[in-house]
């Protein structure tokens, strides 16, 4: 039964959990509790991993790529491959908003005002970059102070020369024991799937799409769009890897990111992928993917995008064009400094809002209608950022590969006379 079960695409077993997890929600929901702690523990042993690799695999990549020269090359065209993939997804949200309306009547007459901390502020986000204490950035999690640690051990060793060649050779092996933890993890996840599909529709039911039926058809459309269509477009045309086998490649990393709806506990999944599926080098994908699961939001800047609209729609504020280059403008960047965390995007409206001039009350008011199945739509929303992730990897990964020399040509012979 063991060797049987194994020999079924791990994919497969996944998408068996979720369904037996939506079945329990739905039909048994009072056994959804008793088997919470199944999906609280595979969320934790993600977790567990997510800061010791994006630590030690950066550190390696960087090593590994022999030259610091290079490094620059590779971490500038992914950011820049992330900015335009994010300006894209917060265009899509906000089109697809315009185009449907989903705030147009939206009830918020019943609900309760729920109000969030204050976000930080840009400064604030630049200067805690540096951490003051590594050990505090890796027990909190810090993926910006933890991603600026492991470049500068990464620079470092390379510059040691000799000297640093032992350490090179550790964080190597290191970071191959990690990647080997998670293989072990993944076969957890049919069972964490389940309990967490399970306990989530079996809190909030199936109730919630039809208070905002409308706000979960866009958010499944404006996914479906960045997902299927744009990215399907850079992995063709930037990455000229083929669509079918890309897509084949990375469904267990998005099966994870809809399970957990966090794009860091996405991360060890997304490297094995790369490495193991995709053939991505070790270097690139090593440096580029824990970059991403910082910074390639596609999922929160859509929806960033697209429940600014809403909220607007929903509170009778007038979209011009000037509100529109704002929450296009103040969307794009604030899906930029979005902590990789669920729900974490609604941190980000109150930003985008206050550039508007909506209120806190009124910011408040749209949280409360929204939290409440937040989680759900979380969980749709992150798997376009874990695609993005990907698709930005393997193009990175094809513009650092130098294309392979061209066969040497025979010499010309004389052309005989007459």
């Amino acid at each position: 039964m063991m060797a049987r079960w194994f020999a079924i695409p791990l994919w497969r077993r996944v998408v068996g959990g979720l369904l037996v997890g939506l079945a329990i929600g739905l039909l048994a929901p009072a056994a959804a509790p008793w088997i919470a702690p199944v999906g609280d523990i595979f969320v934790r042993l993600i977790r567990m991993l997510v800061a010791p690799i994006v630590l030690v695999t950066i550190a390696a990549g960087i090593t590994a790529l022999g030259d610091v020269r290079r490094l620059g090359s590779i971490g500038g065209k992914a950011v820049l491959m992330f900015a335009a993939t994010t300006a894209i997804a917060v265009a899509v949200g906000m089109a697809v908003a315009l185009i449907v309306q989903p705030g147009l009547g939206a009830g918020l007459g019943g609900a309760v005002p729920k109000p969030l901390g204050v976000p930080r502020t840009v400064t604030e986000q630049l200067v805690g970059i540096v951490p003051a204490n590594i050990f505090e950035a890796l027990a909190d999690g810090d993926m910006l102070a933890l991603i600026f640690t492991a470049i500068l051990i990464g620079i470092g060793t390379m510059l040691a020369g000799e000297a640093g060649k032992p350490l090179a050779g550790l964080l190597q092996s290191a970071s191959a024991v990690l990647l080997r933890i998670v293989a072990l993890v993944m076969e957890v996840t049919p069972f964490g799937v389940l309990a967490l599909i399970a306990n989530a529709v079996a809190i909030s039911g199936t109730g919630v799409f039809v208070h905002v039926g409308w706000l979960a058809l866009c958010v499944l459309i404006g996914s479906a769009v960045q997902a299927l269509i744009v990215h399907s477009l850079i992995v063709k045309l930037l990455a000229r890897m083929p669509v079918r086998r890309f897509y084949r490649g990375i469904v267990d990393a998005l099966a994870i990111a809809f399970s957990t709806a966090s794009s860091s506990a996405t991360l060890p999944v997304a490297m094995r992928v790369a490495e193991e599926n995709l053939g991505l080098p070790k270097p690139v994908a090593s440096t580029v993917l824990p970059l991403g699961a910082s910074i390639g939001k596609d999922g929160t800047a859509m929806y960033v995008g697209l429940l600014s609209l809403f909220s607007l729609q929903a509170l009778g504020v007038a979209t011009g064009p000037g509100v529109l280059v704002t929450v296009f403008l103040t969307g794009a960047l604030a899906a930029f400094g979005t902590a990789p965390m669920p729900s974490a995007s609604l941190f980000m409206l109150a930003a985008v809002l206050a550039a508007i001039g909506v209120g806190a009350e009124q910011t408040a008011l749209i949280v409360g209608f929204v939290l409440p199945f937040d989680r759900l739509l979380d969980m749709t929303r992150t798997v376009p950022s874990a695609s993005a992730n990907l698709a930005v990897t393997a193009t990175v990964a094809r513009w650092a590969t130098p294309p392979p020399a061209a066969a040497p040509q025979p010499p010309d012979r004389p052309t005989p006379a007459g």
